[in-house]
């Protein structure tokens, strides 16, 4: 999975943890497939914005823009699956 207007990253070539955390694509598929899979669109939404909150609240005292960066990408992800409806 890549946010939208970023290069997408072979596995194994670039470390990316904002796009394409190596440790979420471990089994089959990537973790956030399974949890879209897995959820339903309720819980979806509470899952993309709970984790935009833990980002923007985190950024300034852990990972600094990497954090906001996932922010976005979270906060994206619920923009597109809003879109869909």
């Amino acid at each position: 999975m890549c946010y939208v207007g970023q290069d997408i990253y072979e596995r194994g070539t670039m470390t990316d943890n904002v796009n394409q955390p190596a440790h979420y694509g471990q089994g089959a598929i990537e973790c956030i497939e399974y949890i879209k899979d897995f959820l339903n669109d309720e819980e979806l939404i509470g899952y993309y914005r709970g984790n935009v909150a833990k980002y923007l609240h985190r950024w300034r005292y852990k990972n600094g823009v990497e954090d906001l960066k996932k922010a976005r990408w979270y906060l994206e992800a619920l923009i597109q699956q809003q879109e869909r409806k």
